[in-house]
């Protein structure tokens, strides 16, 4: 008759899977730390182009191009290239009226439009222009 011992690789490694296992569980069960909540960026919410300018030679200058929009309820988006991130930011500063700047990777070249912007930013506009003042 052979004598075994009472304890092989195969009992060590069941008690270590029953010690992670009891671990794991007293780890899960408690309630994790409330985390900070992140805000995520809101992109705008762009209408449909109502015209579209693009940076070249033979383009008119943007301030000509803006002239001939005079509809104040548009809004003005300048997209560009990061490579061209500099001349985006020249042309909002030198065109005298709000424009959102958009930089993105893939593009080419400058691209400007006018559009009526979809979201609350439009209906706000609307609702102040609407306000009508009461008689006193």
């Amino acid at each position: 008759m052979i004598a075994r011992a009472g304890s092989g690789w195969q009992t060590v490694l069941a008690d270590l899977s029953l010690i992670l296992f009891m671990v794991t569980a007293s780890a899960v069960s408690e309630a994790p730390a409330k985390l900070p909540a992140t805000e995520r960026a809101v992109l705008p919410a762009l209408g449909e182009p109502v015209a579209l300018w693009r940076q070249g030679p033979d383009a008119p200058g943007l301030e000509a191009w803006l002239a001939a929009m005079p509809d104040p309820r548009l809004q003005l988006t300048i997209m560009a290239p990061p490579a061209e991130a500099e001349t985006a930011l020249a042309l909002a500063k030198m065109v005298g009226r709000p424009a959102r700047v958009l930089i993105e990777p893939g593009g080419s070249g400058v691209i400007a439009a006018l559009t009526y912007d979809q979201g609350p930013v439009l209906a706000q506009g609307l609702q102040d222009g609407g306000a009508k003042e009461t008689p006193q």
